[in-house]
């Protein structure tokens, strides 16, 4: 299987001619047929329109049929991260403060392998992140530790990655703005039929 440091070194540059950071890039499925993913986001905006999306996997398709780094056939997938997206970079630990995130380790500690709880941010040495774990408060667990970190998806968090112009939701719908519809539909309805 490819090694994803290099491929990193390839993808990473392509993700920046395009305006944009590099999220993560993944190798998934079998050797055989591996489907490579790129995650990319615009750094302003945190999302990735299907314009870009299409012109960076053009790129990379391109650049891949010249240097060929995966040596078995495979599939191409260039996204963005989307709302519950993975943690990937010490600098997310401070975006997603006051977030709830999921953590994976490495290795378990003190019995546990998964963490649930609020991000807090980043310890003062960038090297770990800050997470207030309900029942046990504030818990330091070093970056280098964790096999996979995302964020839970929470009415919060949809509003805090809506697209600039777009209502929130706060908890609950605004029924009164069925009222026209609910009137409608106790009318009769106009009977344009001929009468005899």
């Amino acid at each position: 299987m490819a090694d994803i440091a290099v491929l990193t070194a390839l993808i990473e540059p392509v993700v920046r001619d395009h305006g944009c950071e590099l999220v993560r890039v993944q190798l998934n499925g079998s050797k055989a047929a591996p489907t490579l993913q790129v995650m990319a986001e615009d750094p302003a905006t945190g999302q990735l329109g299907i314009d870009v999306c299409a012109s960076i996997s053009r790129a990379l398709s391109d650049l891949f049929d010249e240097v060929d780094p995966i040596e078995s056939e495979y599939q191409l997938e260039v996204s963005s991260p989307g709302i519950d997206r993975p943690l990937t970079r010490p600098a997310d630990w401070t975006r997603w403060a006051t977030h709830d995130v999921r953590v994976r380790l490495a290795a378990p500690v003190d019995g546990k392998k998964n963490i649930h709880g609020v991000i807090t941010g980043l310890a003062d040495s960038g090297d770990a992140a800050i997470i207030a774990v309900p029942g046990q408060g504030s818990v330091t667990v070093p970056l280098a530790a964790m096999q996979g970190a995302k964020l839970v998806l929470t009415n919060r968090l949809i509003n805090a990655t809506r697209p600039a112009g777009m209502a929130g939701f706060d908890g609950e719908p605004d029924m009164g703005q069925f009222d026209d519809i609910i009137e409608d539909a106790g009318e009769p309805a106009n009977d344009n039929s001929d009468e005899d």
